[in-house]
């Protein structure tokens, strides 16, 4: 991961039991200096690197008892987070930013998942960006005109009272003066802020024009396409991506969405990314993204699953030996690169379907 200027390598091993390895290390030109290194198994718990950047007597002697005291299922650098321990030690910088990259940086969104950060949320009070958000819904020829906040009174949404008091206490762990958030309810999207210990609520509107009108009509997310709602995630995704020091990972990116616009969305990112310190990774089973003419050989990765259901990971250019002219998607979709479905037999299906006759 890239920090500031900074390059760290940050990995852990687990299992049911506990975490077996844990490690940091800064990744220089010419060597790597550990920061910290954590075998569970052969109880060794090596910060001396720490311990230098913190010589005084009290300070090596609380991360020594932190290091003991971390709970052999969870994870170092967790433990850092979750205490504030800045008041016993006074250089922990790169751990403040590897921590940082995973709570400001590192954006994970799921195929049901609405991307709920971002320029969005802000959104609420800013006219530039409600006006960027309608450019790019008309770019991408959705139908839809605008957006539109409308006021409404939170407690009256029917939101229940447990998940009322998780969304305050959630937006209360911000470090700013104004939490945001947003929230899918009924199938309709509301961006909301803890403001003086109360949330302030708005409904998302899209705004359509009517035919050979100038009037215009409302509607709420919940009456617009399955495509449509999903680019209400992406499109602030984009946005956060072109501002810089993001790194999005999107399970499924193709859901509910033409190939081409995806493949649009992927363009857009290149063109107005460069110079930008951003990187997108995604999943997607949408044969037609293999195109050499948008990735490099090595941007694209493969998984596999053998015939005992074991998967493996790996890079095309390391895996294939590729031309850099070769139209990847037909060669995928026969098999010649293995990422494909295994099927077995049919007699137990030809068995099942002959008693059901």
């Amino acid at each position: 991961m890239l920090c500031g200027n900074k390059k760290y390598e940050y990995g852990f091993s687990y299992n049911a039991e506990q975490i077996s390895l844990e490690w940091l290390k800064q990744i220089n030109k010419n060597n790597e200096c550990v920061i910290f290194q954590r075998n569970t198994k052969k109880s060794n718990f090596d910060i001396s690197y720490l311990l230098k950047l913190n010589p005084k007597e009290e300070e090596s002697q609380f991360l020594s008892f932190l290091a003991k005291a971390t709970p052999q299922r969870q994870l170092f650098l967790h433990e850092v987070m979750s205490r504030n321990i800045h008041e016993n030690v006074s250089n922990i910088k790169d751990l403040d930013s590897v921590i940082d990259w995973f709570v400001n940086s590192l954006k994970i969104i799921f195929p049901d998942t609405p991307y709920k950060q971002g320029v969005l949320l802000k959104a609420a009070d800013d006219n530039d960006l409600k006006r960027g958000f309608g450019a790019l819904l008309r770019y991408f020829n959705t139908g839809v005109d605008s957006v539109k906040l409308i006021e409404v009174q939170f407690e009256k949404l029917g939101i229940p009272q447990d998940l009322q008091r998780a969304i305050k206490a959630d937006l209360s762990k911000s470090n700013t003066d104004e939490a945001f958030g947003a929230l899918r309810f009924d199938d309709n999207l509301y961006l909301i802020n803890l403001i003086d210990g109360e949330i302030k609520a708005k409904k998302l509107m899209t705004v359509h024009k009517k035919m050979n009108e100038t009037d215009v009509e409302l509607f709420s997310l919940g009456d617009e396409s399955d495509g449509t709602k999903r680019l209400f995630d992406y499109i602030p995704l984009i946005l956060d991506l072109i501002q810089g020091e993001k790194v999005f990972i999107v399970d499924e990116m193709e859901r509910s969405l033409h190939p081409s616009l995806i493949k649009q969305i992927i363009l857009l990112f290149y063109k107005y990314s460069k110079d930008v310190s951003s990187q997108l990774i995604f999943t997607t089973h949408e044969s037609s993204l293999m195109d050499q003419k948008i990735f490099r050989r090595d941007e694209i990765w493969l998984m596999k699953k053998d015939n005992n259901g074991i998967s493996s990971f790996g890079r095309m250019d390391n895996l294939y030996n590729v031309r850099f002219d070769k139209m990847l998607q037909n060669s995928y979709l026969n098999g010649e690169y293995g990422a494909t479905p295994i099927f077995e037999t049919e007699e137990e299906i030809n068995k099942l379907f002959s008693s059901l006759k």
